[in-house]
């Protein structure tokens, strides 16, 4: 794409970074309902790479990394396009949840794509970002993390096709581990898997890494591996780096079977294998006594991990991977 982009209020032209608002609605007060967009327009042709972040309202690392990217990137030097959505759902971003506090039911905003243009107003918001994304981007990353509860490493969803495992591999040396993603998920990659563009959830960061050096250092990384991508398809100059394995299996949820006091297993290491039964934690009552341990349901890898220590039954307390092979 080399020639004036046009999304919203924002317009660049080749060589140029506009900011601007994608218009959702209004509220009764008469103040609106925006999505904020960057575009970055290079001065040469080339594919449109689209990053999007802040669908869920307690998962601010895509507003750092967009942030990150428009300070790095020149579009002088730049073949091809970034559009940076750095927060797509902002009424529960400003709220600090992980849903809309403003909806009617408080949809999972990643699970109702392609949204619906006289919906609930999550998916009025779902609905005009996918109508923007499928006319312009060749590509898409949607950045997500452990949020307000857990802690994730670096981790991905995909679909399995030989595109979008091309893009998975041009996350870069530390994204090891891409994990099965149901194309019905009713998320923006499974939007663009349906299309056949390659389209990634990618998984860094929560609530454990909030402080402001931990912070940065999750926008960094996710900034590296968005570098990562853009050197790989010759959008920008630099050699691409790649890791040596990637895992390839299932995600599998492991819930409190009891209320308490969750306690992880100090040994343990993200991103790193592990046999069926091993231990992960233990959770103990509010005295002190042991109600049960939480092991490992086959063999796979853990890349999260609950970082609230209070847990009701039912709560989720680790991400496990199950890895079936290498890709």
């Amino acid at each position: 794409m080399n020639e004036v982009i046009e999304i919203g209020s924002a317009s660049a032209k080749p060589g140029e970074i506009a900011e601007g608002n994608i218009l959702v609605g209004n509220l009764g007060g008469g103040s609106e309902i925006n999505i904020p967009i960057t575009i970055i327009n290079g001065i040469n042709p080339g594919p449109c790479f689209w990053i999007n972040g802040g669908i869920h309202g307690d998962e601010p690392e895509g507003i750092l990394t967009c942030s990150i990217i428009k300070k790095e990137i020149s579009p002088d030097k730049l073949s091809g396009s970034l559009i940076l959505i750095p927060v797509m759902n902002v009424p529960a971003m400003e709220a600090a949840q992980r849903g809309n506090p403003l909806d009617t039911f408080s949809h999972d905003m990643n699970r109702i794509y392609p949204g619906r243009e006289d919906g609930y107003l999550s998916e009025r918001i779902a609905h005009v970002h996918k109508e923007l994304m499928i006319k312009y981007a060749d590509m898409e990353i949607s950045i997500h993390s452990g949020g307000s509860h857990s802690y994730l490493a670096e981790a991905m969803f995909s679909a399995k096709d030989e595109k979008t495992q091309e893009l998975a591999r041009a996350m870069g040396e530390d994204w090891c581990v891409s994990l099965y993603s149901n194309v019905t998920s009713k998320s923006p990659m499974a939007i663009m898997s349906e299309l056949g563009k390659p389209a990634l959830t990618v998984e860094l960061g929560g609530r454990s890494s909030t402080a402001p050096g931990s912070f940065l250092n999750v926008g960094n990384k996710l900034f590296k591996a968005c570098k990562n991508i853009m050197c790989h398809y010759k959008m920008i100059e630099g050699e691409a780096h790649y890791p040596k394995v990637r895992h390839k299996g299932y995600q599998q949820a492991l819930l409190a079977p009891k209320s308490g006091v969750f306690l992880p297993n100090p040994e343990i290491k993200f991103l790193t294998m592990m046999k069926k039964n091993d231990h992960i934690a233990t959770i103990i009552d509010y005295q002190g006594n042991q109600l049960c341990d939480l092991s490992a349901p086959e063999d796979g890898m853990i890349f999260g991990l609950r970082a609230l220590p209070n847990v009701t039954v039912g709560d989720w307390c680790t991400f496990f991977a199950i890895i079936e092979g290498q890709w």
